[in-house]
């Protein structure tokens, strides 16, 4: 008997069979982690015989071409409860269930502040300037937080937290949105800026944290960052294409703002020869929003709950279901 084949996408630090107990499985499904990220045209040839797969985040994109050169798929899991990156039409329309996993709050929130106290005080020119051994002590000043104004784009579940965070630094917090009203602010303890434009001249550090959407893609692009203040900083946690990558990169060259943090980006992972892996007054990380200890056990924990229950006819946190 061939047990059905369960591919796990983009499992880039082994973490996923460490992460949960898989024993329920055992003897009823065949679990291969993949450490390497698939291209899109990889995808037949590489996972078209497996009918279960598991997807990390938003990393790997099942429109409907795909899911039709993907005819073994009956279950596709997408860690946490929302995937924009999955056709759930096509998917429903394919026979394919998909189910989502829980997940914890806090990663994205706590790597946003993170970054932003790297690019402050930068922390990762100073660090490698001591490691190197470099002849000059003290190379930056920092920027101090306390008494600025942080601008929040996108005051939901994680932009709340962040307003917490910069109320415990001593910083204002104004907010905006395109629907964003004065009650959420006043209770997050932010005030309502009256347009993006606002936000932008008023800030001293913006941060992002709007969903990708049409409306949204390339919400800052030249004019918007033309609009903020020399010195400020811009912080991305959300999607990459919500900033205009030429125009951020040209105003990094250029020092027309203070600098930038981003943990997002439209291509990833980052091709060898990105511009993004130079430029000066600039943060990286590789999209470790999400990535931790605890979030990968809710994770990976609600992958055996998915498959457990599939194989039982019981689906559970089903997102679309064969219609």
């Amino acid at each position: 008997m061939t047990l059905p084949r369960c591919v796990i996408l983009d499992d880039y630090q082994d973490a996923a069979l460490r992460s949960a107990d898989w024993s329920a499985l055992e003897g009823r499904v065949r679990v291969e982690p993949l450490r390497e990220h698939l291209s899109p045209a990889e995808l037949p040839a590489t996972i078209g015989d497996a009918e279960i797969v598991v997807a990390m985040r938003e990393r790997t994109r099942f429109d409907a071409a795909t899911l039709a050169q993907l005819p073994a798929l009956k279950l596709l899991i997408t860690t946490a409860m929302r995937n924009a990156s999955i056709d759930m039409v096509a998917a429903k329309a394919r026979g394919i269930t998909v189910c989502g996993t829980p997940s914890v709050p806090n990663p994205t929130p706590e790597l946003t502040w993170g970054l932003l106290l790297a690019l402050a005080r930068h922390i990762p020119q100073e660090h490698a300037n001591l490691r190197a051994g470099g002849a000059q002590w003290q190379t930056s000043l920092g920027f101090d937080l306390a008494r600025k104004t942080i601008g929040i784009i996108g005051l939901g579940n994680i932009g709340q937290v962040i307003a917490r965070y910069a109320h415990a630094f001593g910083m204002s917090v104004i907010a905006w949105s395109p629907n964003l009203t004065q009650e959420r602010c006043g209770a997050a303890g932010a005030r309502l800026a009256p347009s993006l434009d606002a936000l932008l001249a008023e800030a001293d550090v913006v941060t992002l944290h709007m969903v990708l959407a049409p409306s949204t893609r390339g919400m800052i692009g030249a004019r918007e960052i033309g609009l903020m203040k020399s010195g400020a900083l811009l912080v991305n946690t959300s999607r990459g294409p919500l900033v205009d990558a030429a125009a951020l990169q040209a105003a990094l060259r250029e020092g027309r703002i203070g600098g930038a943090a981003l943990d997002v980006f439209e291509e990833e992972p980052l091709p060898a020869d990105s511009p993004w892996r130079s430029l000066p007054n600039l943060v990286t990380t590789p999209h470790l929003g999400y990535v931790s200890a605890d979030n990968y056990r809710h994770y990976f924990t609600g992958v055996v709950e998915d498959i457990d229950g599939w194989l039982r006819g019981s689906p559970v946190r089903v997102l679309a279901a064969p219609g």
